[in-house]
């Protein structure tokens, strides 16, 4: 299949011809904040399902239900922390490192006052699914901005490099590896999670296929 043989991420006419570009091209900034936002916005979408939330939301929850600190809050400290792994990666941030980190904390925050919260299990699946189809086509978009990485996908990347593995299995591999940790931390799991964690890599490797055939 297409998508387990996605290795890299595309270079397209908007794309950043550096991701340390800090005078980047009106329409390469234009795609890294709609990717960002879309991000937020799937990672919301998937909280407020109530189906059970993406592994790095569930460690999250764990940290934020033992402080007063909300989802958002705890998002961007975890970014931030995540981008300490990034040095034995050899990773370096750009522009987009840094939204990426304070973009999607304000955009799940934002949201989750706004979405529905279905109470069926049909509904709450279906608003999974949609929540990592959004989230994949977000990290599509970001992704081929070339401004930076986010610092999870920045640890994929740099995972990938020294690994030579599809992008759709190393991140399967960071996803399982989180929501166990998160688990353990008291963040809660559900069909949600196991959906986020298998489909996020192959969701992504699609989002990259789409952004190369229609942006």
């Amino acid at each position: 299949m297409k998508i387990f043989s996605v290795k890299e991420i595309p270079t397209l006419s908007w794309s950043s011809p550096s991701p340390y570009n800090l005078r980047p091209k009106l329409l390469s900034f234009f795609y890294l904040n709609l990717g960002l936002v879309l991000f937020g916005l799937g990672e919301a979408i998937l909280i407020t399902s109530n189906a059970g939330v993406s592994p790095w939301t569930v460690l999250a929850q764990g940290i934020a239900g033992k402080t007063d600190w909300s989802i958002g809050f705890v998002t961007m400290l975890i970014s931030f922390a995540v981008l300490a792994l990034w040095i034995p990666l050899k990773q370096k941030p750009g522009m987009g490192t840094i939204l990426n980190a304070l973009i999607i904390a304000f955009m799940i925050d934002f949201s989750l006052v706004l979405l529905p919260s279905p109470e069926t299990l049909f509904w709450q699946l279906l608003q999974a699914v949609i929540g990592v189809g959004v989230i994949g086509i977000a990290s599509g978009i970001y992704l081929t901005a070339n401004l930076g990485a986010g610092p999870r996908d920045g640890l994929m990347k740099g995972l990938q490099a020294k690994t030579g593995l599809p992008i759709a299995s190393i991140r399967i591999g960071i996803e399982v590896t989180v929501v166990s940790i998160g688990w353990y931390l008291g963040g809660v799991v559900g069909m949600g999670t196991v959906l986020f964690a298998f489909g996020v890599g192959p969701s992504v490797a699609m989002g990259i296929l789409f952004v190369k055939r229609f942006l």
